[in-house]
């Protein structure tokens, strides 16, 4: 039958959702038999085990109640002998299903009130998870995003099939954001909840440097060079280490570019963070006094077992290797993973000296043990 209410035209503007909202229509028409049969329930008092069937070309409405076939009934309502069901037709089996259409004649208008809701309610969970799909796979990427308003410190982005928070702490610090604003933001995770799926984004992430990068660099992008670890002080500095699969390709000069234009465009992305591409090496100690770079190391002694290296730089480089407020040492630290105690030649032969003097003044208060000693002997034998 045709309902009043869920007919061809009802069929096509649930086509329509499917065209504009990306929603599938047999996930829609599925929603509404469910919804269906609870509304059967509902207003017609059944406990029976029905079955709701939509006509995919006509939008007709058709209900059928349903029996499995059994030897021996226990349950008149869910259940039909098979002496029974082969009066319907000899080929019955046990554990077949008996079906029998039980459609009312007003049910196309009762079903459509009643079912109204739950449907808009299916719809909304279908196009949550059509967000859900399409960001699960953009996580860990960079994407492009409309800045649509300013929430306290928020800032609200919409980044296509839906909006997204930009929190402070996921803002390059000194940014400004101003609404209507195109912004690139980084997929930091893609959540479901009771609210519908949640996106976290942010352009402070060591992964939003990593795919800026991979985006400037061609060599990155192909494999050729990769990134071993990125650390970052958003707005201020980084440091990225990267090595080369190629003997033929300088990891470091393939992403600083030409004249720095590559390192030079990432920098302007970033709201003038410096950015700092070193070689990455298998050798600790070769990579810890890349690590500290712009200051040259004149000997680095590595501890690998608890993870700590001594290195020593002269003394015009000590404050580079430091860096101001211990930035570039810092941020050395979490680019190596490794402890690094920096001293310069100067603060070295201070120590060395004062191990000297130590170990010199130790050696008259062994020798005046010894003396007291003997001294001690001499008197007993007296």
């Amino acid at each position: 039958m045709a309902g009043e209410y869920i007919n061809k035209e009802f069929l096509d503007a649930l086509a329509e959702l499917e065209r504009t909202k990306g929603i599938k229509l047999d996930i829609l028409l599925e929603a509404l038999e469910d919804a269906l049969i609870s509304a059967y329930k509902k207003n017609y008092g059944s406990s029976q085990n029905v079955r709701v069937e939509i006509n995919r070309e006509t939008g007709d409405i058709h209900v059928y109640y349903r029996k499995e076939v059994v030897e021996t009934v226990e349950n008149d309502k869910v259940e039909m002998s098979l002496e029974e069901a082969r009066l319907y037709d000899p080929e019955f089996e046990v554990g077949d299903m008996f079906e029998s259409e039980v459609t009312p004649r007003s049910f196309g208008r009762i079903a459509a009130q009643t079912a109204k809701q739950v449907i808009v309610q299916r719809i909304r969970e279908a196009e949550r998870n059509v967000i859900y799909d399409a960001y699960a796979k953009a996580e860990g990427e960079i994407v492009r995003g409309t800045i649509v308003r300013i929430e306290g410190r928020n800032v609200i982005v919409d980044i296509g099939k839906t909006e997204a928070v930009l929190t402070t702490a996921d803002q390059i610090p000194g940014e400004r954001y101003i609404v209507g604003n195109t912004v690139k933001v980084y997929v930091e995770e893609v959540m479901r909840g009771n609210r519908g799926t949640r996106i976290a984004i942010s352009r402070t992430q060591p992964g939003f440097l990593s795919r800026l990068l991979e985006q400037e660099v061609p060599e990155i992008y192909d494999g050729v060079v990769e990134i071993k670890a990125v650390v970052r002080d958003p707005g201020s500095r980084a440091k990225v280490a990267v090595v080369s699969h190629d003997a033929d390709v300088d990891a470091v000069g393939a992403c600083v570019g030409t004249r720095g234009m590559r390192v030079q465009n990432i920098v302007e992305e970033l709201s003038g963070e410096k950015l700092e591409i070193v070689e990455w090496s298998e050798d600790l100690a070769t990579f810890i006094s890349h690590a500290i770079s712009p200051a040259k190391a004149l000997k680095v002694t590595v501890d690998e077992e608890n993870r700590f290296a001594s290195v020593l730089v002269a003394d015009n480089q000590l404050s580079l290797a430091i860096g101001r407020r211990g930035q570039n040492a810092r941020l050395a630290v979490r680019l190596t993973a490794c402890k690094i105690d920096i001293k310069s030649e100067s603060q070295m032969a201070v120590l060395a000296a004062a191990q000297e003097e130590e170990i010199f003044a130790e050696e008259p208060a062994a020798e005046q043990v010894i003396a007291t000693a003997e001294t001690a002997e001499n008197e007993t034998l007296a």
